[in-house]
């Protein structure tokens, strides 16, 4: 059994227009919503054993404060270039490769990529995951090679389905 995890980075701000797309940073929604999902994972007691997180700042900003949530060590997130502007085929590769040994990867990226993912790979559509949303998948299968077939979808979690 493998589970998946994809979590798109909280919301970043558009303030300083000079600032390179990576170099974004969380804005204050983003600051609030990240830590309150890592609350709800935590809850639902979703416990990765590997964070691959896109280097783009908004998006380890994000994985940095869930891992902590989630009592996961922040110097074990795995930043990999091939995550910023990734495709759905890029995503894919980069899950591919991942050590078969481990049942449990969380994704932290961007859209339109994990929202294309998510539709490439799970048997349920969804037109937009959310900043600091999560899609939660799981599959019967051996090897993150096989990962191009439908897998079941978990849940969504995002901010706004909590007024807050």
């Amino acid at each position: 059994m493998k589970n998946l995890c994809l979590l798109r980075h909280a919301k970043s701000s558009w303030k300083l227009r000079s600032l390179d797309d990576f170099d974004r940073p969380l804005n204050n929604r983003g600051i609030r919503d990240a830590p309150f999902m890592g609350e709800i994972l935590l809850k639902k007691n979703i416990f990765p054993e590997l964070i691959i997180s896109s280097p783009a700042l908004r998006a380890i900003t994000t994985a940095k404060i869930i891992a902590e949530k989630l009592k996961y060590p922040v110097s074990n997130i795995k930043k990999d270039k091939n995550i910023y502007e990734a495709s759905a085929l890029d995503l894919l590769s980069v899950i591919k490769q991942t050590n078969n040994k481990l049942k449990f990867l969380m994704l932290v990226g961007h859209n339109p990529g994990i929202t294309y993912l998510i539709n490439l790979i799970s048997d349920k559509r969804l037109d937009n995951l959310p900043t600091a949303g999560i899609v939660c998948l799981k599959k019967e299968v051996d090897s993150w090679e096989e990962i191009d077939d439908k897998w079941s979808f978990e849940f969504i979690e995002y901010p706004k389905k909590y007024k807050r």
